[in-house]
């Protein structure tokens, strides 16, 4: 199995040594290769808000430099970690360049049956929101999310402290592997299958060919689909899908009449 990290801290110290702990326990585990990436090493371009990307489609991207190769390098994984140290109370900036630059992902997420999960590494306080947002971001690119780990490090290092971390990350490596062995499909919880069911509703009455996410949606079968891909769907389920097709459509229904309105008014 593959296991990609990518690690947003500037210095390689406790960010880094922390990912290579985790990745070598699940080595420790059963047959995993893996590679980090440190992005600070890396050639990325802030977003500049064109939404070339939403609406043409990645490849009409402006800008040159190593976001496909990364994005690549996650599609060959089985697995992949986002590391990064506490920031200002949120992810470092390099991190934060790399995710806005995959925001059409969330549009056209991907990864499905792939494992993701986090470390965030702090010195006081507040990784643990970071560890909710990225465990956030992980869902809705279509990963398989297991829980982040948030550890504290100050310098120097007490041994209670490392003894500490060395016993979140090997718990962590646990629930990633199991995760990572499953590689699994699993039935969309209430929330996913809102999200799916009303954006492709929205989505399929207020776009067109014209629009890279509409012609993804065609090519997959997604407006006709139950979901992303094939699962099985209680009764309560493909109640609660009929009732958000219906919605999203009102919904579409209601903005496009909006449009119509400000465009006769103008």
């Amino acid at each position: 199995m593959q296991v990609i990290a990518f690690v947003g801290s500037a210095r390689k110290k406790a960010t880094y040594r922390a990912t290579e702990q985790f990745l070598a326990n699940l080595q420790s585990l059963g047959p995993v290769e893996s590679e980090i990436v440190v992005l600070r090493d890396c050639r990325l371009e802030l977003c500049r808000g064109c939404k070339a990307c939403f609406e043409k489609g990645e490849s009409f991207c402006p800008l040159q430099d190593d976001v496909s190769l990364l994005i690549e390098k996650m599609i060959r994984s089985d697995g992949v970690v986002f590391a990064t140290p506490n920031y200002s109370f949120q992810v470092s900036a390099w991190m934060k360049i790399f995710l806005d630059r995959l925001g059409f992902v969330f549009h056209r997420p991907r990864f499905f049956g792939k494992t993701w999960t986090s470390i965030v590494v702090q010195g006081i306080y507040g990784g643990g929101s970071i560890v909710k947002y990225l465990d956030f971001v992980g869902g809705g690119l279509g990963f398989n999310t297991v829980k982040g780990s948030c550890l504290t490090s100050l310098e120097p290092v007490s041994a209670s402290e490392q003894r500490k971390m060395d016993q979140t990350l090997e718990l962590h490596s646990r629930r990633f592997y199991a995760q990572l062995a499953k590689s699994a499909l699993p039935a969309p919880t209430l929330f996913k299958l809102m999200a799916f069911r009303m954006s492709r509703t929205i989505m399929k009455q207020s776009l067109d060919e014209r629009y890279r996410d509409y012609t993804y949606f065609t090519e997959r079968g997604w407006f006709e689909s139950d979901y992303y891909y094939p699962v099985r769907l209680g009764p309560f389920k493909k109640l609660v899908g009929i009732g958000l097709d219906w919605l999203g459509a009102m919904m579409a229904k209601d903005r496009n009449k909006t449009i119509q309105k400000d465009k006769i008014r103008s």
